[in-house]
């Protein structure tokens, strides 16, 4: 009987402690804050990218980022996040959105660095950020220049440049002995009109006095536990929750529907042979049989007549 309910606090513990997100605000609307653990997430991309360290670290980074900054969409509007750099990771790509599905991939995942800090892994370059929103005919696209190419402090000028919102960003990512993820996750703490100098001034104390996040949640800490310690002196009234996730809805249906956008003689290329695709996001491998390769010629031929 002891065995069985130590294995149901056990699991109670574990389910209590998946990678989520957390939304509150402080109750006379000084700033609002959000908290995502997103050590599965990142765990999970390491493994389907086969990344090395300076990899992991910048896409996990990333991964978090772009959760922080879909909590604040609707439904399933979704953001990219698209960082390009003359260092030797090269390209960041990561996309979330509002239900807590995450994804993203490195132009080089072994990159490494073999001297300078970790931003010189992106280097020098630019952060695009795209939004496509509801009621929008067009996604909406920001650019601004990399400011230290380290993920935490790009965010942050995005934030004040193009929202033109006084941002506070936390993003890490801690590894193990044997390069798998230890623990990852993130904050992001946005200035409200109410708020004054000094209210931020006493915030700003709080933040820089916390430990790194990975460390706080190496020691047992949660992401509510993080909302009430970045926010002190001040209350916060929880707005919301949810689980967040690795996902990609990649799937053959949408590869073919890619496929046949290409010019009949690219497909004709491929005529006779079946074709291993790869989704870059995930790293998700597909086959497409000749047959329906020939489908799909067939189907370009028939638009030219």
């Amino acid at each position: 009987m002891r065995s069985d309910l130590s294995k149901q606090r056990s699991k109670k513990k574990e389910f209590m402690l998946k990678d989520r997100l957390i939304k509150g605000i402080e109750p006379e609307g000084r700033f609002k804050i959000s908290v995502v653990k997103t050590t599965d997430v990142v765990e999970t991309a390491r493994q389907n990218h086969s990344l090395g360290p300076l990899s992991t670290v910048l896409l996990g980074r990333a991964l978090t980022a772009a959760m922080l900054l879909a909590s604040e969409l609707k439904g399933e509007e979704r953001i990219k996040l698209r960082f390009e750099g003359n260092g030797p990771v090269g390209a960041i790509t990561t996309e979330a959105n509002r239900v807590g599905e995450i994804r993203g991939y490195v132009k080089d995942p072994g990159a490494v660095l073999s001297e300078g800090s970790i931003g010189d892994g992106l280097g020098v370059g630019l952060l695009t950020v795209t939004k496509t929103l509801y009621n929008e005919a067009e996604p909406k696209m920001s650019t601004i220049e990399l400011v230290r190419g380290d993920i935490n402090g790009d965010i942050a000028h995005f934030m004040a440049q193009s929202e033109q919102v006084l941002s506070a960003v936390l993003l890490d990512v801690s590894l193990r002995d044997d390069g798998s993820v230890g623990q990852a996750g993130g904050l992001l703490i946005q200035r409200l009109p109410d708020a004054d100098e000094q209210d931020m001034a006493r915030l700003q104390e709080s933040l820089s006095e916390l430990e790194p996040i990975a460390e706080m949640l190496d020691s047992g800490y949660y992401i509510d536990d993080l909302m009430k310690m970045a926010s002190r002196p001040f209350d916060v009234k929880e707005l919301a929750r949810q689980p967040v996730h690795f996902f990609c809805r990649c799937s053959p249906k949408r590869f073919k529907a890619a496929m046949s956008m290409l010019h009949v003689d690219d497909l004709q290329s491929m005529e006779g042979e079946s074709q291993e695709i790869v989704c870059h996001y995930c790293g998700r491998k597909m086959i497409l049989s000749k047959e329906e390769i020939q489908e799909l010629i067939e189907k370009a031929r028939a638009k030219m007549n």
